[in-house]
């Protein structure tokens, strides 16, 4: 089974981890990046999608640490 991807989005000043679906943020951070390794570890741990956003909302990042329906194909 598969859970929550986690979003890394703006949150006023800070950066909030949110799992999709969720109305609270699950941790908040002063800098990107350690709210990017945070919901890097929870996606791993469940399984799912990292999706992290810029300033302005946009999504700028997408990494898979489930079942990813698009795999790289290997070149060899």
């Amino acid at each position: 089974m598969t859970g929550k991807n986690q979003w890394v989005s703006p949150h006023g000043d800070q950066w909030a981890v949110k799992g999709a679906g969720n109305g609270k943020a699950t941790k908040l951070f002063d800098k990107k990046s350690d709210a990017l390794d945070f919901a890097k570890n929870v996606a791993k741990n469940q399984h799912s999608e990292l999706i992290g956003q810029k300033q302005n909302g946009q999504i700028n990042l997408k990494n898979s640490y489930g079942k990813d329906p698009f795999p790289p194909k290997d070149k060899n």
